[in-house]
């Protein structure tokens, strides 16, 4: 159900678009973020284990995601590791938190193949960490580490399996926000359907 406001008349024609929703503030859904890391930490005995679950709640994130960013990000195609690294930073830093961030650090592993397969996404604003403090003993808890399980998730529904790790938080004093992202494999296109030649 909308509230009135949003239905828009009453005598309105049946079948005719309603506005859209608004999207929902930033302020509410870092509160809300913060009540859930809470309860995790209720939850799970360790640390460790409520980095796992957040990871892992950011890669189921992330694979939802991954369609609406590519529908929006026009005209930018994720062929490899650098291109989509680019994306994630230029377009999806800045569409789904509203921040800028740039890719910077690059470097080649030998795990996967020719080309840069290391970079560092950096970014100074983090609206997750608005009116966060980490008490005495969570100094381990990886509290953005749903945006990690975000980008792995992403990247892994366009066949680029990654590691992504903070290295620098800003909730724990360092001078920016820094997430490492490290290609391991990249899987190549598989088609459904067999080309007729």
């Amino acid at each position: 159900l909308l509230p009135m406001s949003a239905r828009g008349a009453s005598n309105a024609p049946r079948g005719s678009q309603l506005p859209a929703q608004e999207k929902v503030s930033n302020e509410l859904f870092t509160l809300t973020y913060g009540a859930m890391v809470r309860q995790l930490l209720h939850d799970f005995e360790t640390v460790e284990e409520v980095n796992a679950e957040l990871d892992a709640m950011g890669a189921r994130i992330g694979s939802r995601l991954v369609d609406d960013f590519l529908a929006n990000a026009q005209g930018v195609r994720c062929a490899d590791f650098k291109s989509a690294a680019d994306s994630v930073a230029r377009v999806g830093f800045r569409s789904l938190l509203g921040v800028t961030a740039r890719v910077g650090a690059w470097s080649e592993t030998s795990d996967a193949g020719s080309g840069p397969s290391a970079c560092s996404i950096y970014f100074e604003e983090n609206p997750i960490t608005d009116f966060v403090e980490l008490p005495r003993g969570l100094e381990e808890l990886s509290y953005c580490n749903v945006l990690c399980g975000v980008i792995r998730g992403a990247l892994e529904q366009i066949g680029m399996h990654v590691t992504v790790v903070v290295v620098k938080d800003m909730l724990k004093g360092a001078d920016g926000n820094e997430l490492r992202l490290t290609l391991k494999e990249h899987a190549a296109e598989t088609y459904p359907f067999k080309d007729d030649d």
